[in-house]
């Protein structure tokens, strides 16, 4: 990094606020990630079934839905507040699986519950955070802050599944909940120390009972529609859903089996393939945030084709080395992919109604669950390599009509999503 870039990408740091909101969202990101990993291992050894595998999965994202609500929320009694809530909260429910592997009483069922738990908030976190970081950082940081913020959370994916892994093997489940349950305490005490940010919203202004269900849902549909009337964000929604559906499965949900299963390896290579993906991840990241002038939806269709062309290749690899490789091209290439689709959205929409957008965005991750439960009943069926391939062939397939069918608004050079 050049001289004059340090103190640029260095600059939200000089905000209090944000020194407290770095580390505790780092913090949070490293706990999901082992969190995700151990529990899916643990899943899969105790039942051996696929299928369940992804059941668990897919409870993690039961909140998608509900995600709006909690933004309300959010407005009414502060995203500061409502973050160190919800990780009180996670910290509870850490702490519960904790105690119960610790005494012998951790049964799938029991996780499975606590899991449905978490699933209802977690999926907001995110969000709750972008709310946050938008409120205690000056317009002028903002783009430095939110790089920052995704390249750490990249990085915690790295860290988390090595870490995770490792310990796993080493303490066994009961006591990486240990360090679970303190990474998510940790994070909810820095998040204390943050100075309540001014409130940009009155909550007198804000409808209460059933008037605030009614407005929610009005809120909601104005941005369902206004974003499914927009041939470019259409596009990108269509291109968000179609990977949640048909890519992630493979490279998330699935890799306790595919790591077990087909590599035949045990919770320490199952870490070196999670952090492989996140590895190429945090390489697309840091390309695009170094290049400039790039057509964002040439790259988005590009950058797609790439990511299943990738991963028809993963499914057929018995190899663990050629496999991570193959996983930290498709890593760059979804980093690349969900960029693109994102600065799409947020460059089109009007101002007024990137939140809503966003929100219409945070909802087509439904695909995931839906392609994790698919994809567990036909490997029961057809085996692994056949469902990959179908997932991969067919994902390219659709990829390609999206771009045929949006092609005035994706590919020429001065469409509004090819702007520079």
């Amino acid at each position: 990094m050049s001289t004059a870039a340090r103190p640029s990408a260095l600059a939200p740091f000089r905000i209090r606020n944000y020194r407290f909101q770095w580390p505790s969202d780092l913090l949070t990101s490293w706990a999901f990630e082992v969190e995700t990993l151990v529990l899916g291992w643990y899943i899969l050894v105790e039942t051996g079934s696929v299928l369940l595998l992804t059941v668990l999965a897919s409870l993690q994202f039961v909140g998608t839905l509900v995600a709006p609500v909690l933004g309300m929320i959010g407005d009414r009694i502060g995203h500061r507040d409502l973050l160190v809530i919800m990780r009180l909260i996670y910290t509870v429910l850490s702490s519960t699986i904790m105690v119960l592997a610790l005494t012998g009483h951790l049964s799938p069922l029991s996780v499975m519950i606590i899991v449905t738990i978490m699933g209802m908030i977690r999926p907001s976190d995110l969000g709750v955070r972008g709310a946050l970081l938008a409120e205690i950082m000056p317009a002028e940081q903002l783009v430095g802050a939110i790089s920052v913020a995704r390249t750490t959370q990249d990085s915690a994916r790295i860290a988390g599944a090595l870490t995770g892994a490792g310990l796993f093997a080493l303490l066994g489940i009961g006591f990486v909940y240990v360090v679970i349950a303190c990474l998510y305490f940790a994070a909810a005490l820095l998040m204390l120390c943050l100075t309540r940010p001014e409130r940009s919203v009155a909550t007198s202004d804000l409808p209460a009972n059933s008037r605030a269900v009614s407005r929610l849902l009005g809120d909601l549909k104005e941005g369902i529609v206004y974003a499914w009337n927009g041939p470019g964000m259409r596009a990108a929604l269509c291109v968000a859903f179609l990977a949640n559906l048909t890519a992630f499965p493979f490279t998330g949900g699935l890799l306790p089996y595919i790591a077990r299963e087909i590599f035949h390896t045990d919770q320490t290579g199952l870490g070196y393939l999670s952090a492989s993906f996140a590895v190429g991840s945090l390489i697309g990241s840091i390309t695009l945030s170094l290049v400039s002038g790039l057509r964002i939806a040439r790259l988005l269709i590009g950058a797609t084709l790439a990511w299943y062309a990738m991963l028809l290749v993963f499914v057929e690899i018995r190899t663990m080395p050629v496999a991570m490789a193959c996983l930290v091209l498709a890593g760059i290439a979804q980093s690349m992919s969900m960029i693109s689709a994102a600065v799409i959205l947020m460059r089109t929409a009007s101002a007024h109604l990137r939140g809503r957008v966003m929100g219409v965005r945070m909802m087509v991750i439904y695909g995931l669950p839906i392609g994790l439960l698919a994809a567990g009943s036909l490997i029961d069926v057809i085996g692994y390599s056949a469902t990959g391939s179908l997932y991969a062939v067919a994902g390219f397939i659709a990829m390609l009509a999206i771009a045929i069918r949006w092609r005035a608004d994706l590919w020429p050079v001065h469409a509004p999503a090819n702007a520079r």
